[in-house]
């Protein structure tokens, strides 16, 4: 028997409660919003930095907008999470719970896919020893795309059937309509694709270090190292520092539902973990603006922008008339004296 027409509230007692206390669920509502907010506007002020600043046109700086674009969607996601949590998310249906986690799906898939694909990237420049690699504009335009197409496709399975609408006792703990099999699976191929990554950056590493090494050696002075990729690994490593401390213990928690433990308790490390999820959205920026002067320096006349677009407006069409009026008199007369001969003609007319 399949359970399609069933309302969360269903499986929500098949699989193990999730109760929320609503004074504890308004707060949560409200100091997420916030930092969502932030999120939001943050990120965004990364991708406007990439187009508008013409230093920042090189294959490295169009995947770390698109990394910002997928947090930029984790945010959207939290929102969409928090407003439909606790009894809300009891009435939602399962095309509704779908959309749900699809999104948080999507948005983690991205976020790793990007930092792969930004991995790829450093080592080919990194090899070649150049700041930027050769990539086309088609080919990084390419790379963005099959990342998009590679996540959707991440957060669509369970609703193509990796599910358990029809066999409720392989129904995981966390996510009362995944099967425990695709937890499994995508907590897996997550871990195995982050130690891949720190593979890749170990290579970097040592390689940077022996390149170094070496042209210390055959050259009188150090090298400056805004010549050479280092400063840009560094940015890339940190990034992937915080995200593999912010996105493993949740993995490894979804990996052990998937596993059915039963004496691991979940449940109570699920709000927790989905907050340390949340946080690494918002710090993603701060480390862009941190690590980069040229970005943080962009970032700040993006807001002066913003923030004073309305009043140069302004000023402009009020300086337009001063300026306009004295080059129309030329050489006349100042207002005061202008004054004093109508004074004078009224009073010889009087």
């Amino acid at each position: 028997i399949c359970h399609y027409n069933q309302v969360m509230g269903f499986f929500y007692n098949n699989s193990g409660d999730d109760k929320w206390d609503k004074g504890q669920l308004i707060l949560v509502q409200v100091v997420g919003s916030l930092f969502c907010c932030f999120i939001l506007v943050s990120n965004a002020m990364v991708i406007a930095a990439v187009i508008t600043n013409k230093r920042f046109h090189y294959p490295f700086y169009y995947l770390l907008a698109n990394l910002a674009a997928s947090d930029f969607l984790a945010g959207i996601a939290y929102v969409y999470l928090m407003f439909n949590t606790g009894e809300v998310s009891r009435q939602l249906t399962v095309k509704g719970y779908f959309i749900r986690q699809g999104l948080l799906d999507v948005s983690l898939s991205a976020s790793l896919a990007n930092l792969l694909v930004i991995a790829l990237e450093r080592n080919i420049s990194v090899m070649n020893w150049k700041v930027h690699s050769n990539l086309t504009k088609r080919r990084v335009i390419l790379l963005i795309v099959l990342v998009w197409a590679i996540s959707i496709l991440m957060g669509a399975v369970p609703s193509m059937g990796w599910n358990c609408l029809c066999n409720l006792s392989v129904c995981s703990q966390l996510a009362p309509i995944f099967s425990r099999s695709y937890l499994i699976f995508w907590s897996a191929s997550n871990l195995v694709v982050f130690l891949v990554m720190v593979a890749i950056y170990m290579r970097i590493y040592t390689y940077v270090k022996r390149k170094t090494a070496v042209l210390t050696a055959h050259t009188s002075g150090s090298i400056s190292r805004k010549r050479t990729p280092i400063k840009l690994i560094k940015t890339v490593m940190v990034v992937l520092g915080v995200f593999v401390i912010c996105w493993t213990p949740g993995l490894v928690v979804l990996l052990l539902d998937g596993l059915d433990c039963k004496s691991c308790n979940v449940m109570k490390l699920k709000r927790p973990l989905l907050l340390l999820a949340v946080l690494n959205s918002g710090i993603n920026p701060c480390i862009y603006s941190y690590k980069d002067e040229e970005m943080w320096t962009t970032i700040k006349n993006l807001l002066r922008c913003i923030g004073n677009g309305t009043r140069r407006q302004r000023s402009t069409k009020a300086n337009a008339r001063p300026l306009s009026s004295v080059q129309d008199t030329g050489n006349s007369q100042p207002p005061s004296e202008e004054i004093k001969n109508d004074d004078q003609g009224i009073n010889f007319s009087l």
